[in-house]
């Protein structure tokens, strides 16, 4: 799954800034519910991780019944943390 892809179905746009707050809490809504139905462990990680950076992400306990998922999450997490802030 590609970002770009992400942000155009569930907000309709490439631009995040450009997402009014309703529409954002509307695509986070159904990315949530597409996130609990996603089976493709490599499309669950995608969703996870634009959830995250959203900061809308379940708990890794809840999110990830695999310990190697959970332990990529957690490697995505510290990635971020050290780039700096956005």
């Amino acid at each position: 799954m590609e970002m770009n892809d992400l942000l155009h179905r569930y907000f309709g746009t490439y631009d995040l800034a450009a997402v009014d707050p309703r529409s954002l809490a509307g695509g986070i809504d159904h990315m949530l519910v597409d996130f609990g139905l996603e089976q493709d462990r490599g499309r669950r990680f995608a969703l996870w991780s634009m959830l995250f950076m959203l900061d809308a992400a379940p708990d890794l306990d809840l999110a990830f019944e695999d310990e190697e998922d959970r332990e990529a999450a957690r490697n995505f997490m510290d990635l971020l943390a050290a780039s700096g802030p956005a």
